[in-house]
């Protein structure tokens, strides 16, 4: 069975014996900033050439209950910063989030500037569980020296942080898959989570997968129709999947994706029945253990 709609996901997630799914990469920000966000959206013909319309454009409260029913029993709630000064209040609201959400972990969010440091250790030392970095939105260097404490520090505490450090869907200045791994040779034990698994440099984000232990992928808008427009996956993807099958993680942009949830299952599922070597295991570690591992879930 594949999810086709959004109604048939719980019972998919049943059949797989899994009690639910964990997303490392879904969004949730204060009400003025997710407004600018969709309003950023709502002019993608101009920013990106497509149309996107936000699916699941619902109060908070609505959006939560969208997760529940999907059978999102965990998830990340990524906040991220596009200039200084912004990345400490959002951090501090990602944790109040998660406080009063019992199924959001808390997360934080980095940004160049002389108090990320600070910052993050006080979130971490309030239990951060996951990271987010926007290199294209953010449009900062990675290698900047003031980020490098922070990396350290993250590679000591063995946080995941998800870094949105492909060219797709648009390229930065900063941007590209060789500028990241500048910082991973500074920092090989970082966990670093590249989101949309490297989007559009699909094999290239293997290849670190291949150099560096504690790089991941997650499955970010990957082989969905509509990301197929314009970064589609080579045809051996599923093939080259099963050498790291325990290093990809279900990431879905929720809210902000131009088509249902079940859209993202679907592409995951077909990659399992493409391969047989990767099959129901697989789709168990994508949709929950590795990122419950990932995430410090525990059992």
């Amino acid at each position: 069975m594949v999810p086709r709609s959004d109604a048939d996901v719980p019972a998919w997630v049943a059949e797989l014996g899994l009690p639910g799914l964990i997303d490392i990469h879904t969004h949730f920000l204060p009400e003025r900033v997710m407004n600018k966000v969709w309003a950023f959206f709502d002019q993608a013909a101009t920013h990106y050439g497509t149309e996107w319309a936000i699916y699941y454009r619902h109060a908070e409260e609505t959006r939560l209950q969208v997760l529940r029913d999907l059978g999102v029993t965990t998830f990340a709630p990524l906040v991220y910063a596009h200039k200084p000064d912004m990345a400490a209040w959002l951090t501090d609201w990602a944790l109040d989030f998660a406080a009063r959400t019992p199924d959001a972990v808390p997360t934080a969010t980095i940004f160049p500037e002389p108090s990320v440091t600070g910052y993050l250790t006080k979130a971490l030392d309030a239990g951060a569980r996951c990271v987010k970095a926007h290199v294209q939105v953010g449009a900062f260097d990675p290698r900047d020296a003031l980020l490098d404490p922070a990396w350290g520090l993250l590679a000591e505490a063995g946080v995941p942080t998800v870094v949105h450090c492909g060219d797709g869907p648009q390229r930065g200045e900063y941007t590209g898959l060789d500028v990241f791994e500048e910082v991973l040779r500074r920092h090989p034990r970082l966990i670093a989570v590249l989101a949309h698994a490297g989007m559009p440099d699909y094999g290239t984000a293997l290849e670190l997968v291949d150099r560096y232990p504690r790089v991941h992928l997650d499955t970010t808008m990957v082989g969905v129709a509509f990301s197929e427009q314009f970064a589609s996956l080579p045809a051996d993807w599923p093939s080259r999947l099963a050498a790291h099958a325990d290093r990809i993680v279900l990431g879905s942009d929720f809210p902000n994706i131009p088509y249902p949830y079940a859209e993202q299952l679907a592409a995951i599922a077909s990659w399992a029945e493409t391969d047989r070597r990767l099959g129901a295991e697989f789709l168990r570690g994508v949709l929950h253990d590795t990122p419950s591992r990932l995430l410090g879930l525990g059992a």
